[in-house]
């Protein structure tokens, strides 16, 4: 294989991956806990608890510390998916292809830690959180747009 003078080629996050497993368990009619009790190496399924703490969803809804929850579900979903990532070959930089199902779940809690760190007013790690999307090639934009 002649090697990307480019740079790093793109990783894509295995077809068997606790991301997929998860969200098939969910679209089976599990819910997110049960399916983050089964599968807590997923990022997918810590990223979606962030958003509903973020949203004021889920059994955080109401409470004052759900920003906070939100922040700590959001920091463990992004180094799950940073492990995941890595596990597949990234190094550090290059594209993370926010069409490849697998990828989605830890670039989704890359933007759950990002909203969680700016509730919670820690302002620098918001920005770090949008630049690392933006230097894998995605933006918050077309991260946001994967939640339903």
């Amino acid at each position: 294989m002649a090697h990307n003078l480019l740079g790093p080629e793109p990783v894509r996050l295995p077809d068997d991956h606790a991301d997929l497993v998860a969200r098939a368990m969910i679209a089976d009619g599990a819910s997110v806990s049960d399916a983050a009790r089964a599968h807590p190496a997923s990022s997918y399924v810590w990223a979606v608890l962030a958003e509903d703490a973020l949203a004021g969803r889920g059994s955080t809804a109401g409470l004052p510390e759900s920003d906070l929850l939100a922040y700590a579900l959001a920091r463990t979903g992004y180094h799950r998916g940073l492990d995941s990532l890595r596990k597949a070959g990234w190094r550090g930089q290059g594209p993370i292809p926010v069409d490849h199902v697998a990828n989605q779940g830890a670039l989704r809690a890359l933007l759950a830690l990002a909203e969680a760190a700016d509730l919670i007013g820690e302002t620098d790690e918001g920005v770090r959180c949008r630049q690392f999307l933006v230097d894998s090639g995605v933006t918050p934009d077309e991260v946001a747009a994967l939640r339903s």
